[in-house]
This record gives C-alpha cells, structure tokens and sequence, in this order.
C-alpha cells in the first residue's frame, strides 16, 4: 500500500514537469492522477461508512454483558423513587423511576424557579378573584390585595400555599395557562420529557395537550429529581431559591400594610440530617404524599424524589425513604478519579505535504488530546468502573488545518457518556495539489 502511494505521488510529480515543458495538453490527466494519490478517508467517512473505532479492552464487553438495575436490596414504602447524584445527573438508585405520576405541591419548585428567573422580586402582585379562591392550603389573600413577589414566595416554598401559587402564576405568565406552558417549556430545555404540567401549584388536574390526548398533572421521579438538581445547581437563581427553601419562618405585611402574615417552614428533613439543603412536600388525594429534597455532605451533593409514598395516617413514610435513600448514596459512594492520560501517535494525512517540504514520503498529522485537566471525578460505588473509548479514522484527508477535531476520548459509566474529550490536530498540513506541485518545481528551476 506504501508503496503503491509513493508511486501516485512520483508519477504526480513527473507529469508536472512535463507541463511545464510544454506538454500542457495533459492537465486532465495530472488533475486525474492527483486525485487518485490522494484520495483517502476523511473524519466524517470514517464514521459514516462503519470503520471500526479503537477501543480500549473492556468497553465493548461492558456494553454487551449491561449490568442488572436496581440490584440492591432497599425497601421503600414510594411507589416510585429515585435517588439522583446531583452532579452528573445520574440515577444511583431507581423504582419505577420513568412511570408518570401525580407529584402534588412537589409542583412549587418549578413555580418558585421560575418566578425567580423571570419575576422582579419587589414587583407588588395584585391578587385575582381566581387566586383568592384557592382552596387550602392558602394564605387567605381577598381579590384587589397586593403583596411583594418575594413575600409570595416564602408564603409558597414555606406553607405551600395554592393562592400564593396562582397569583404568582398570573403575575408572570398573564395567566395560570400561560404559566403552565413556561413551566412545560422550562421542564423540556432541562431534559424532563415525562412531565405535564397544568396548575402552578399541583393540585390534581387534567386537560387536553397539544396533541389531543387528556392528560393529568403528572411527572416521574426521575424527572422530579432532574429538576431539583436544575434548581440547586444549574440555575442562575440558585442561590435565592436556597436562601428561600431553607428558611425557617418569614414574616412580611401585605401592600397596604394591613395585613400581617407569618411562614413557617415544613420541611422536617432540614432538621434530620446533617446537610440537607432543600426540599419541598406534597398531598393530593391522587397523588399521596410525595417529596423531593436535596442534601450535600461530604463534597457529595444527592436529590431524592418520592411519589406516591403512601397515603393518610401515613404521611412519615417519606422522611423514613428519604433518610434511607440518601444514607444509601454517602455509605456506599465516594468520588474517584477516573482520568487517564493518552498518548497518540502521528495519524497518517493522505493527499498531504511530508513534513521535509518536499513530494516524496508520507505526511502526518500530531496530535493532543484538548482539555487535558488531569482530573476526572466520578461518583462510584465499589465494584463500579468507568470505560474509556479512544476514536480516531485511519487517516486524515489533506488539507488539514491546526486545531480542528481529529477524534475524541470519551468516558462511560454503564453506557452512559459522562464526558468527551475532542482530539486535535497540533499543525497545519498542506494539500499535495497541482498548485503546490507547481510551485515546488518553480522553486527548484529558480534556485
């Protein structure tokens, strides 16, 4: 094969000569040869078409045997839960994570983030006849009265209060439908598929969605989780929906001063365990009691979401599963560095000028692996490994430009890519073609 490529190129070289000695009534068939030496297999091919990628030993053995789900032996009293790393997002624990269930004043968290986001905080709220006839639990506010947005949200993340919920939901989104469809576009751009929501404050509800079929207000636990984790992580109001969620009370004054309120926080897990963080409550006849909370220890940060976690005189239940599912993730999982270095060899650049300048040898490209940080640090239990996967085609087509993606070094946990690391190209490799060739020989016959 080698030496069949240093043949394309000699040949290529001779029929250049022969043009500049007059023989220019054979460009076509210099153009042909050309093409024909450095014809080769670029990035995109090299995918497309199937080639096998390199793998380090043990991926594709990983990938095939899977690995049994849910394979501890935890006892919950939720129909469905999930213990969640709030880090990478990953499912430590599931049961019956994906099934869509009623999730009640769990529902307050994207009410609450999206007033933050999208509300000014000293903007005074005129309540509607419709919110003041919210049934309990409510603040007990009259059609006409005003009250801070702040305030509005302590009394809805403290109390769970439904009146609070609706006059938020119309103060920012025009209407409680509007706000609905801010709360199922937000849920989409977070990655939670399965949700459907219709009140801002989760009472049981059921409507018709953009496709015709009636559905009920509903979520999974997994995505219930996915957005407590956008809640305390990712958003740029994170901070305030911390500062709200963990107060203990909060006393303010309606617009006119008149009527005076006061919040207490329910959320007894605050004061269960050492770091819990957030967590909102919830009851519906449908739904049961539910719960979602957040606790960080140990530089370990987990959320856990409860549905259906039984129903009146039941309503410990949830703390009991709370406690048990994040007691599971600090005993059993700790962050380990899984990053290791890569060392590549020169990838062959077909087409390509040799490093000497001149037309005889093959050409190549370095390359380095981008974003080297040396560290990559992964929450794992005992027995669990991270698989890395190097992928690069056989060779490059020239022209190659430095800096542009050769390849990647990906990282997966169970089939699930936790990262990527593009591959690039260190320099600039010229493309051995008709001009290059004649310029070459210019070169020659000049010096």
């Amino acid at each position: 094969m080698e030496k069949r490529k240093k043949g394309y190129k000699k040949k290529v070289f001779a029929l250049a000569v022969c043009i500049l000695l007059g023989a220019a009534g054979q460009d076509w068939m210099l153009s042909k040869q050309i093409y024909a030496a450095q014809k080769g297999t670029s990035i995109g091919e090299a995918y497309s078409e199937g080639k096998e990628p390199h793998f380090t030993e043990g991926f594709l053995e990983a990938q095939e045997n899977g690995k049994e789900e849910n394979s501890t032996n935890i006892q919950l009293y939720a129909r469905s839960a999930v213990l969640m790393d709030a880090d990478s997002g990953r499912v430590l624990f599931g049961k019956n994570e994906n099934e869509q269930m009623p999730m009640a004043s769990t529902t307050k968290i994207m009410t609450c983030i999206l007033a933050l986001e999208n509300g000014n905080m000293d903007d005074m709220v005129t309540v509607s006849a419709y919110a003041a006839s919210q049934p309990k639990v409510h603040l007990g506010m009259y059609e006409g009265q005003q009250f801070r947005m702040k305030d509005l949200l302590y009394s809805l993340m403290l109390e769970s209060h439904n009146d609070a919920a609706v006059a938020i939901a119309e103060h920012i989104g025009g209407s409680v439908e509007g706000f609905a469809a801010m709360m199922n576009q937000k849920a989409k751009d977070i990655g939670c598929f399965d949700t459907f929501f219709i009140t801002p404050n989760g009472l049981d509800a059921s409507a018709t969605d953009s496709e015709g079929n009636t559905r009920v207000h509903s979520t999974t636990a997994r995505d219930l989780a996915r957005m407590m984790k956008y809640c305390i992580e990712e958003s740029e109001k994170k901070e305030e929906f911390l500062e709200i969620t963990r107060a203990g009370s909060h006393s303010f004054a309606d617009g006119e001063g008149k009527g005076n309120y006061s919040c207490n926080n329910h959320n007894a897990f605050l004061h269960m365990m050492d770091g819990a963080l957030s967590g909102k409550t919830g009851f519906t006849n449908n739904a049961g009691y539910c719960y979602v909370g957040a606790l960080r220890k140990e530089g370990k940060t987990f959320v856990v979401a409860l549905l259906a976690c039984g129903w009146p005189n039941n309503k410990n239940y949830k703390w009991s599963d709370t406690r048990k599912l994040m007691g599971y993730g600090l005993e059993n999982y700790e962050y380990r560095n899984v990053y290791e270095p890569v060392e590549l060899e020169p990838l062959l650049v077909e087409g390509g000028v040799p490093k000497n300048g001149k037309p005889y040898g093959e050409a190549y490209a370095l390359l380095s692996v981008e974003e080297q940080e040396g560290e990559l640090n992964i929450l794992l239990k005992e027995g669990e490994g991270v698989e890395k996967q190097i992928q690069i085609p056989d060779a490059l087509e020239a022209p190659v430009k430095s800096g542009s993606m050769a390849g990647s070094v990906k990282y997966y946990l169970e089939g699930e890519l936790l990262k990527e690391y593009p591959i690039v190209v260190n320099e600039n490799v010229e493309q051995m073609d008709f001009p290059w060739i004649l310029k070459y020989i210019w070169k020659q016959y000049a010096l």
